[in-house]
């Protein structure tokens, strides 16, 4: 068995190279979009190219075309932009087995959603992000893949049908997790079996003399807008993890929807303002439109009846000194063993994001942390392992609401 301090520096580890590797591919994902939307037509360009962009940075001038199938003849050197995508799935996957695979039972299953086995869990999981690629596949190659609104219309509702069958299965983090994984998976996966592979056989066809297939770039580049569009909801939901407001809602398959047309409209007006055709500020408004939608779901979404809708009429020191008694006792029968100086939970070498619970001024230093995590959502204990009741959710919730009532 692994010390739990190297475990977590190589969870730390797995999660820095995996940010790394994820701004190098979306850096580069967006530059390109952004250079081939911006490419113009010019008088006395060579043969075959489609246009050119005059760009500068870093103190230098760059002149850049794009040709429309293949140059004349292969160049001696070429720069191949795969192992940005390659790196941050691989990093991906394997810090998605470090840090929830091997840990299922706390941070994958939920019992009052599915009584899984933790092997049960993994396995769904990774079969599901297998058979989803080629269900996204077959779509692409159907007939739906000469229409791109349709296409991405179908799309995205295979997206939330995937989310809700997610949330059905897991608890909601790892809902989230799975949901934005499995788009990930898409995007990488795309690049590996179609963008690169057709690259390679246009450049066999110029080193063999032939004229390359044009449907060869046109299958490329409709993957590669799927990726543009889809990068912003991914990164989202890859984050949500940290943040339980959204996936703790019972309306989380709708809030994923809502983030998916914010992002893919904030991309429109990106890709629009690059081409020149405009500057589309009814995106923005889209965008704000649904997040405000989101926050308005997790808002009235949010699970239980431990609320501070129930404010004391009356609220003084000595109610709230004994309403902070009884709710650091909850507190600490429910989540020291974690948020402790010394954690006796196996596995933790120290408490989660720094936060002890282990005695009441660091309980009372915390309030904000443990209203977000236990009262507005369930999120802490995590799947409720340690069996927090309601009645002690809203023990803290009226210790929550004496406190405001009392400094207010």
């Amino acid at each position: 068995m692994i010390d739990p301090q190297i475990s977590e520096w190589i969870s730390q580890l797995l999660r820095w190279t995996h940010v790394i590797t994820a701004i190098a591919w979306i850096g580069s994902s967006f530059y390109f979009i952004h250079l081939d939307l911006s490419l113009k037509k010019r008088d006395g360009l060579p043969q075959g190219v489609g246009g050119e962009a005059w760009q500068v940075h870093g103190g230098g001038f760059y002149n850049m075309r794009k040709y429309l199938v293949a140059p004349p003849e292969m160049p001696k050197e070429l720069t191949w932009f795969k192992w940005e995508s390659y790196a941050t799935w691989i990093t991906g996957f394997f810090l998605l087995v470090w840090a929830y695979y091997l840990h299922a039972d706390l941070y994958m299953i939920d019992p009052a959603i599915r009584a899984l086995a933790p092997w049960q869990a993994v396995g769904i999981g990774i079969v599901s992000l297998a058979l989803s690629w080629f269900v996204y596949e077959g779509l692409c190659r159907s007939p739906l893949g000469k229409n791109a609104i349709a296409l991405g219309i179908v799309l995205f509702f295979y997206i939330l049908a995937a989310a809700y069958f997610f949330t059905h299965v897991y608890n909601g983090r790892a809902a989230f997790l799975h949901t934005g994984a499995m788009i990930a998976t898409w995007m990488s996966a795309s690049v590996f079996f179609i963008i690169i592979p057709n690259q390679k056989k246009v450049v066999a066809d110029l080193l063999a003399g032939r004229l390359p297939d044009p449907m060869l770039g046109k299958e490329a580049k409709l993957r590669s807008t799927h990726n543009n569009y889809l990068t912003l909801p991914v990164i989202f939901l890859m984050l949500s993890n940290h943040y339980p407001l959204a996936w703790s809602s019972r309306y989380s398959v709708a809030i994923i929807g809502l983030v998916v047309i914010a992002g893919a409209a904030l991309r429109h007006f990106f890709n629009s303002r690059h081409a020149d055709k405009g500057s589309p500020w009814w995106t923005w408004g889209v965008a704000a439109a649904c997040l405000i939608a989101a926050i308005w779901l997790s808002i009235i979404g949010k699970p239980g009846n431990a609320n501070l809708a129930s404010t004391p009429v009356e609220a003084t020191p000595a109610t709230l000194a004994a309403s902070f008694e009884e709710a650091t006792l909850a507190i600490q029968s429910r989540c020291s063993m974690c948020h402790a100086a010394e954690p006796v939970w196996e596995g933790i070498p120290v408490a989660p994001k720094g936060v002890r619970l282990d005695t009441p001024e660091e309980i009372a230093r915390h309030a904000d942390q443990i209203r977000v995590q236990s009262v507005l959502t369930h999120a802490m204990p995590p799947n409720n392992i340690t069996e927090m009741t309601l009645e002690e959710r809203t023990t803290v919730a009226a210790w929550l609401a004496q406190k405001d009532a009392v400094t207010r």
